[in-house]
């Protein structure tokens, strides 16, 4: 899915200034100076987990690069629904942004959210596209691999735990229920909405095991509290080796990912939205941006799409997600 970067609009304009910062002077034309005051970005999740994380680098990125600052908002619940909806209770003035995830898409696909990520918002960037993992304690003396985990949870009866996010409907959920209906497993999925609480159930052996994307958990991974048993592809990242994939596992399930991106609402006046094309697309190139990403094991899949790029990711995880939907009976 990798596509040629292409910055929309990308104009050579006189040194402007925002908030008393110096703004790049190849950032492009606007006919009024935007941005004349720092930016907010909504992140409709909480600050520990991999929105949050990812909002404060590319916001650190865009400032560094544009001179623009950011002041970054929190707002959580709902499995994002909550930012959501209080975002586009903002003007289309191209000063508040978005940051979302591809919860957007498959809570669109669902019915359950009315905002279509694709059309009513215009995408800026995504900056992030990953796949997820099954881990357990390090130290876990009970089972030790997928084997022994698929054993273990059949032995409890369907009293066996996970930890995962909130929202039925959710990739998250949707492949979990893959998983277990092939293993031939049943678990209870313990939700939570924000990711430190999840975490902290598995290092707390609340639960048996956890649903999460490695850049999430990597502090956990490198302290060697956590440990993948099931990558979530169909072939073995160079990186997790030694972790068997579905396809080693006899698992035939076409992957869902984890994609992270940042959005304004549509009508964003158009030289306001090449310059936030220009300002957010940039900073994915940044040192700093490269380096994060590197460190979240975000450059494993190739995670950068453009708008365009953006708009043809969200409207296939959409499509996916109505044929999964259908051919579960959650939609018609």
């Amino acid at each position: 899915m990798s596509l040629t970067k292409t910055l929309a609009g990308l104009l050579t304009g006189a040194v402007l200034f925002a908030s008393g910062s110096a703004i790049a002077a190849d950032a492009p034309a606007t006919t009024d100076g935007f941005p004349a005051r720092p930016l907010t970005m909504i992140v409709p999740y909480g600050p520990g987990g991999g929105s949050g994380q990812v909002a404060a680098a590319m916001a650190e990125a865009v400032t560094a690069h544009s001179g623009a600052a950011i002041n970054r908002d929190h707002k959580p619940g709902g499995s994002g629904m909550v930012g959501l909806a209080a975002y586009m209770a903002f003007p289309a003035d191209g000063y508040t942004v978005l940051e979302h995830i591809d919860d957007a898409a498959s809570a669109f696909a669902s019915g359950s959210s009315k905002i279509n990520p694709a059309d009513d918002l215009i995408p800026l960037v995504t900056s992030q596209i990953t796949f997820s993992q099954i881990y357990i304690r390090s130290n876990e003396d009970r089972f030790t691999d997928w084997a022994g985990f698929v054993e273990y949870v059949k032995s409890k009866g369907g009293d066996a735990t996970i930890a995962n996010v909130s929202r039925a409907g959710s990739m998250e959920r949707m492949m979990l229920k893959q998983v277990m209906d092939q293993s031939g497993i049943e678990m209870q999925q313990i939700s939570f909405d924000k990711g430190g609480p999840r975490y902290a159930a598995l290092k707390g052996g609340q639960v048996d095991a956890l649903f999460e994307q490695p850049g999430d958990v990597r502090g956990f991974l490198d302290s060697g509290d956590f440990k993948p048993i099931l990558t979530l592809l169909n072939e073995r990242p160079g990186v997790f080796a030694d972790t068997p994939s579905m396809a080693d596992v006899g698992l035939d399930i076409k992957p869902l990912y984890r994609f992270r991106g940042f959005y304004v609402k549509k009508g964003v006046p158009a030289d306001r939205l090449a310059w936030l094309q220009w300002a957010f697309q940039t900073a994915y190139d940044q040192d700093s941006y490269q380096a994060y990403n590197e460190k979240k094991f975000m450059t494993l899949i190739d995670s950068f799409r453009d708008t365009a790029g953006s708009v043809q990711l969200i409207n296939d995880t959409v499509g996916i997600y109505k044929a999964l939907y259908t051919e579960l009976g959650m939609i018609k």
